[in-house]
């Protein structure tokens, strides 16, 4: 009897094993470090939602929790993509890179018909009955993958990008660039350049195409100012941030405003959902563009100080996952994704704290928002699965 109920026990065990080796071995192969810090960075960045969201009147928080369950929503949404993207072979998802990369070009083309909405004075929205989706997000991941497809899968007996990579890379980089221009988003534009500029550095491409594209933009500067390109409330917003002063109550009033919330939270903050800049709705646009206000102000220098090491581990694990890379490919995903969340990071923050001119860019993993998160997310799933898998793993 005894040998009758010990084998399907030893069968059950046998089958149980190699189960929970399997999930022991893809749990260890998480960088658990970076998950925690944007998971607590998410949360953080959910109460200073729900904080800007509620109404000026003092009512009950409680009261007011639609803003903050969209915004619940949209992160549930967006992790199971992180994680699914994460469980997905990066040489797969390398296969598939032109496809994402042309239908965020297609989508970028019908943000300027009809089907485009002009929301804060930029084209960038496609919405169908009360679904809103934002293409400018995507084309981020869409250029990185692209980008790290060229630059880092060099022809037979080359070791590194030549120029010829570089010419392609520039006209794969012009066409989401154009179309972004054309909306007219600034800050995308900055951030879709700073991608391809930090991807092209640290691809081992020849060094005067690193030097020449900084002259480059340089140059076009010089030549948006030299042939007044600029929207006259883009000119408006640079003109505050050499002097906030000038028109506190038109173009510099953003500014300002951020400012002051800023600087009324001390040290130790007023106090969550205690903000008189934030609940008397001073700062506009302040759960998407300017959250980094609210916790300036309700959590104080030390929460803001918590914020900004939060994204410095962040940004400090992704590139450490790229320097332990075997391969070029998914070494280039991991700098293309350090270097969208490291610009878009500073602008944000210098927006909040006035050294950075008003551009539109949200907080990653921080600011309301659907298309974005999800992006964002999208962005730590690929850096999450090179992780598990350029190390020997399969």
């Amino acid at each position: 009897m005894s040998t009758h109920t010990g084998a399907p026990l030893a069968g059950r065990r046998a089958g149980f094993g190699p189960t929970a080796v399997t999930a022991a071995g893809a749990a260890r192969r998480l960088d658990w470090v970076l998950i925690i810090s944007v998971a607590v960075l998410c949360a953080v960045g959910s109460m200073l939602v729900w904080s800007a969201t509620l109404p000026g009147d003092g009512g009950d928080p409680m009261d007011s929790t639609g803003h903050l369950r969209r915004h619940l929503a949209h992160l549930a949404v967006a992790w199971v993509v992180c994680l699914v993207v994460a469980s997905v072979d990066f040489r797969t998802v390398r296969a598939y890179a032109p496809i994402v990369y042309l239908v965020t070009a297609v989508a970028l083309v019908l943000v300027l018909t009809p089907l485009g909405a002009v929301i804060n004075g930029s084209r960038g929205w496609i919405v169908v009955g009360g679904f809103q989706f934002q293409p400018s997000e995507l084309a981020k991941v869409g250029l990185i993958l692209v980008l790290a497809t060229l630059l880092g899968e060099p022809r037979d007996g080359e070791t590194k990008p030549m120029t010829r990579d570089v010419l392609f890379c520039l006209l794969v980089l012009a066409v989401p660039l154009a179309l972004v221009m054309l909306q007219p988003d600034l800050g995308t534009t900055l951030v879709l350049g700073a991608i391809f500029l930090g991807m092209l550095t640290l691809s081992g491409a020849p060094i005067i195409w690193v030097a020449g594209m900084l002259a480059c933009g340089v140059a076009a500067v010089f030549c948006v100012f030299w042939f007044d390109l600029l929207e006259p409330y883009q000119l408006d917003r640079l003109a505050t941030l050499v002097d906030p002063s000038a028109d506190p109550q038109g173009a510099g009033y953003n500014s300002n405003q951020a400012l002051i919330a800023v600087g009324s939270g001390g040290f130790n903050g007023t106090g969550l959902f205690q903000g008189e800049q934030t609940h008397g709705r001073f700062v506009p646009e302040q759960h998407t563009d300017f959250i980094f206000t609210v916790a300036g102000e309700e959590l104080g220098f030390a929460g803001a100080a918590l914020v900004i090491a939060l994204f410095a581990v962040i940004i400090w694990r992704v590139l450490r996952i790229a320097l332990g890379c075997d391969q070029p490919y998914p070494r280039l995903l991991c700098v293309g994704v350090a270097a969208w969340f490291g610009f878009q990071t500073f602008i944000n923050i210098g927006m909040g704290l006035g050294v950075m001119p008003v551009t539109g860019l949200p907080l990653p993993f921080v600011s309301y928002g659907g298309t974005a998160i999800v992006a964002n997310m999208l962005g730590l799933g690929l850096v999450l699965g090179v992780n598990s898998r350029d190390r020997g793993f399969e």
